[in-house]
């Protein structure tokens, strides 16, 4: 019960410190100092909470990395099953609290993920936006289970800082197509608040974010060397 409270908590600190920050800097693309705060703030929240609830539940805080984890067989069925209603949960209590917040303030959105629009133009395509969710999504996942692997001990001490640093990376890149989300927990709770095409193309950032977890899974068991010797 323990594991599944921590990834709660541990979800709902990373939506509500992540997408806070998205609101409060007005991350815009067309501001490159607000994209570089919200990067960090997502990337910040990871480091935080891997350090703070990692030696609890392994702090995954997103279904795409327990999907991953489960396929690389290092969790049961069961286990990543709960592991997920929890992350869901805490994304859902991080955006409520950031909207009870921001609605006070006088502040708009929740830093909920949607297509965004490219130089004024359309927003991008919603193949485009699956392809980068998928990508983005399967490249962190990846540096998650490397981090974490038993082969990997000189960097273990350090795979929170890695993996936190990985996801300031994703979002560098990313925050331009899609918001980044590479984490159905931190899409899903926030576009419930927002609404909008943000609810309507919620899907995306569900399958796209789940199918790069199952592509650095494949990944990983390609190259795993304890699998390969």
């Amino acid at each position: 019960m323990k594991k599944y409270l921590a990834e709660m908590i541990g979800t709902m600190v990373l939506v509500l410190m992540g997408c806070g920050a998205a609101v409060s800097l007005g991350c815009d693309i067309e501001v490159p100092s607000s994209v570089i705060g919200t990067a960090m703030a997502f990337g910040l929240s990871v480091v935080a909470m891997a350090y703070t609830i990692g030696g609890i539940s392994g702090c995954h805080i997103n279904p795409a990395i327990t999907l991953g984890v489960y396929l690389s067989g290092r969790m049961s069925g069961k286990e990543a099953a709960y592991y997920i209603i929890s992350q869901v949960i805490g994304g859902i209590l991080g955006a409520a609290i950031l909207f009870l917040i921001t609605s006070s303030a006088g502040l708009t959105g929740t830093g909920a993920n949607d297509l965004q629009s490219l130089n004024g133009l359309d927003p991008i395509s919603w193949v485009g936006g699956l392809t980068a969710e998928i990508f983005f999504t399967c490249v962190f996942v990846l540096v998650v289970l490397g981090a974490t692997a038993k082969t990997n001990g000189a960097t273990n001490n350090f795979a929170g800082l890695a993996i936190g640093l990985s996801l300031v990376l994703v979002h560098l890149v990313c925050i331009r197509y899609t918001g980044t989300s590479v984490n159905p927990a931190r899409s899903i709770g926030p576009a419930l608040f927002q609404c909008g095409t943000a609810l309507t193309n919620l899907w995306i950032f569900i399958v796209g974010p789940l199918v790069g977890g199952v592509l650095a899974a494949l990944i990983w068991k390609v190259i795993d060397p304890i699998k390969n010797k």
